[in-house]
């Protein structure tokens, strides 16, 4: 699969389903630590609407913390824009170009299908990505992606259900690619969802 063509996909996607959304789901926690659904949707779409200086700015403010930038843009942006605006913004950059720093096509659609799933799993939602597009984001992975989020894998072999996909060695781990996905990236699953052993 195309990867430019899964982001498009999962972009539309997304956006179709923030449509849907209750104004309360807009304010329900989510699987991001300390935010709702209208701050990973402001964290979605930054790119879109800050420029290079705006980043740099607040990156300065941070004292060159990303995390601790990306916090505090998400929590301004929720604030300063509604779910109409955000979802807006979201519809009319569907096809927009953007790369996080050094990660090309791949880490747009991880950053898409990582945060998108950070919504519909803290809401309950039945939505599942296709397994194919959770694939080429897991097959894509480097290990200092995987070191990026601190979560502790050795000893665990990763096995998806649904894809042909395995990471490392040792006691097996079995869930969905998308439920594995959020393991490695350190999300703390509802209970039942892998098998092996409980999430982070």
């Amino acid at each position: 699969m195309d990867l430019r063509k899964a982001l498009i996909a999962e972009r539309t996607e997304q956006a179709d389903l923030l449509a849907g959304l209750r104004p309360d789901q807009w304010d329900a926690p989510t699987l991001c630590e300390g935010w709702r659904v209208r701050e990973v949707v402001a964290h979605l779409t930054m790119p879109f609407r800050a420029s290079l200086g705006r980043t740099m700015l607040d990156l300065a403010k941070a004292r060159g913390d990303f995390n601790r930038m990306a916090d505090t843009t998400a929590r301004h942006d929720a604030l300063q824009l509604s779910a109409a605006d955000l979802l807006a913004c979201m519809r009319q950059n569907i096809d927009h170009r953007w790369k996080p720093p050094g990660g090309g096509t791949h880490g747009a659609l991880a950053h898409q299908v990582i945060h998108g799933l950070d919504v519909t799993v803290g809401l309950g939602l039945d939505r599942r990505v296709p397994p194919e597009r959770v694939a080429l984001v897991l097959t894509g992975m480097k290990p200092r992606n995987i070191k990026f989020f601190g979560t502790e894998l050795d000893g665990l072999q990763l096995q998806a259900t649904d894809v042909n996909w395995t990471h490392g060695t040792g006691t097996p781990v079995r869930g969905s690619a998308q439920d594995l996905l959020l393991f490695v990236c350190g999300r703390r699953l509802p209970p039942g969802r892998l098998s092996g052993t409980e999430s982070p």
